[in-house]
């Protein structure tokens, strides 16, 4: 790091997700937003004043260029995320990349090639895996508090209405499964600890050919049987149900928890109707901030300091995802081997 145990933290373009990230690190004594780059200098310049982020840059390569930036937060449109990506990690500078981490599987090993081949660390960002709640749940599933997994289902969808807004725009990589869909995906790739062997998923589409609605299911090979739902069409929600064959768990999987939005862990140990039933809770926290101090960890720690997706993870998730897309269009299951 270049400020002592502080990372500075560059971001590549003023999306509204950065907005928010920028929010959220503002209390970190591990990180900081140094810098931002935006191919519109007036919108990197509100972006900088509003925020109080002390560099702008006039462009992303003026960006990646700068000594003073350690890593690199890329939260660019999907269809981006491979390309600056990897320029990054040729700059020599770690990397966050927001998800879905790209496009294909083929950029995804080239991205973690490159991260690779020079040297730095490159992760795709999934807040709620740094957060206590998932950490602790991920725990519980070691222990085999409910036993051994038998089936579980994940979803996350909320109402999206404007067509003008890019989650719509096929070129940009659009649609319900590579926004909405990669949560629950990556979720059910958390609890399985390992990727399908085949999914056969069904969609609803508008009429550019992007879909607004996917429902699938997986088949594992340990026996898991999972299923998933992401929706541009539906009210607010992100959650898990995990059954095993001695209890069950209930769980929220949100970005930020908050007193409106509690991070809990429903668990059922047993097997009866009568089976004891508790309610973890878990401290409320922001997501973004948790995930933004686990990634300095890990650039100052390696590996075993990082809670969120491996890249083995990452690449499985993305292979994952390309195959409920090709199921989709085709009506017919697809084998990921």
């Amino acid at each position: 790091m270049s400020s002592g145990n502080v990372l500075n933290i560059g971001i590549l373009g003023a999306a509204n997700i950065a907005k928010l990230f920028v929010e959220a690190v503002r209390s970190s004594a591990n990180v900081r937003v140094r810098a931002v780059a935006s191919r519109d200098s007036t919108r990197a310049q509100a972006f900088a004043k509003a925020y109080d982020v002390p560099v702008v840059h006039a462009s992303y390569n003026e960006l990646l260029a700068d000594p003073a930036i350690d890593a690199i937060y890329n939260p660019l449109p999907n269809n981006l995320h491979a390309e600056w990506s990897i320029r990054s990690a040729q700059a020599r500078k770690h990397v966050l990349c927001e998800k879905p981490l790209c496009l294909t599987s083929a950029e995804a090993t080239a991205m973690f090639e490159a991260a690779e081949a020079n040297g730095v660390y490159m992760v795709e960002g999934y807040p709620y895996r740094c957060q206590p709640q998932t950490i602790a749940l991920r725990q519980l599933l070691k222990d085999r508090a409910i036993g051994s997994l038998q089936t579980l289902h994940a979803s996350f969808g909320f109402k999206l209405e404007d067509r003008s807004n890019i989650r719509f725009d096929p070129a940009l990589g659009g649609g319900s499964l590579m926004d909405a869909g990669s949560y629950p995906v990556s979720m059910i790739r958390t609890i399985a600890g390992e990727r399908p062997l085949k999914v056969h998923a069904m969609a609803r589409w508008v009429d550019n050919g992007v879909d607004r609605t996917m429902v699938g299911s997986m088949e594992h090979a340990s026996g898991l049987l999972a299923q998933f739902s992401c929706s541009f069409s539906t009210a607010r929600h992100r959650r898990a149900t995990i059954i095993g064959d001695n209890g069950t768990i209930n769980t929220t999987y949100y970005n930020d928890t908050s007193a409106a939005m509690p991070p809990q862990i429903q668990i059922t140990r047993g097997v009866g109707w009568d089976a004891p039933r508790e309610t973890l809770d878990f401290p409320a926290m922001s997501g973004f901030l948790a995930e933004a101090e686990a990634f300095a960890a890990l650039v100052k720690d390696g590996w075993s300091a990082w809670p969120g997706a491996l890249p083995e993870e990452s690449r499985d998730i993305m292979r994952t995802l390309e195959a409920l897309k090709e199921s989709a269009q085709t009506g017919r299951a697809v084998s990921l081997d």
